[in-house]
């Protein structure tokens, strides 16, 4: 069985996913300043690190054509492809109306269920007010405990205020520190490795271990019998 992590030879792989849109963003800025304390606590472990940053705005008429279409563009599965690769996710929307940005919503909705099994992921979000301030650990939380990621404790939400104050260094601190420490244990790839063959996986996915072959289709099934012009198996 493949593994779904690097060996500890290679770099870390650290994604961002920013769906911000303005330009400058804040949801842009929030993500770099969590990458870079991310990188150097990483550094500091004694990991190499890689850093690739998949932003959404310019993907964003290719993402509903997506959504439409059923299927992913080249530059949307070049992104897809990315977020495979990663080793570590940090995953920052805007706040819009009480709800995370659609384009990230959107976005997440195009990737396989089992793609980011195990993966560690730091929650961000920012908003224009501090009402906002629990959209990350009510939306985002639970989403990605759908995808069976693994979120860290800490989540980080910006309000205009909170930029100055030395409460959001401390709260981005103590979530690299939390992504270096999950990723140093090696207990998400644990995690994977061992219960890999348990989960669904999409044939022909683009998660790193969802290879499939013809032996592995289970060609026993009344769905399969029905496919091939045969009947519905008699119910005991």
């Amino acid at each position: 069985m493949t593994t779904l992590f690097q060996p500890r030879d290679e770099p870390i792989r650290l994604v961002v996913i920013n769906a911000g849109v303005s330009d400058p963003s804040s949801t842009r800025m929030l993500a770099d300043r969590i990458a870079q304390k991310s990188l150097d606590r990483l550094s500091a472990a004694g990991f190499a690190t890689s850093l690739s940053i998949i932003d959404l705005a310019p993907l964003a008429v290719d993402i509903a054509k997506a959504i439409v279409a059923g299927f992913p563009g080249e530059k949307v599965q070049a992104a897809i492809d990315t977020l495979a690769r990663a080793d570590a996710v940090i995953a920052a929307t805007p706040v819009y109306k009480a709800g995370i940005s659609g384009l990230f919503k959107s976005f997440i909705d195009l990737i396989d269920n089992d793609l980011l099994i195990a993966r560690p992921v730091v929650l961000a979000a920012t908003a224009g007010t501090a009402r906002h301030a629990m959209v990350g650990d009510e939306q985002m939380r639970p989403l990605f405990a759908f995808l069976r990621a693994m979120t860290m404790p800490t989540s980080v939400f910006a309000a205009p205020e909170d930029w100055a104050a030395p409460e959001l260094g401390m709260r981005i601190d103590r979530v690299a520190g939390e992504l270096t420490q999950f990723v140093a244990s090696g207990v998400g790839r644990a995690i994977a490795d061992a219960g890999w063959n348990g989960y669904q996986h999409q044939f022909g996915g683009n998660a790193t271990q969802a290879e499939r072959k013809a032996e592995d289709v289970n060609l026993d099934t009344d769905l399969m019998r029905l496919a091939a012009g045969g009947s519905l198996s008699s119910e005991t």
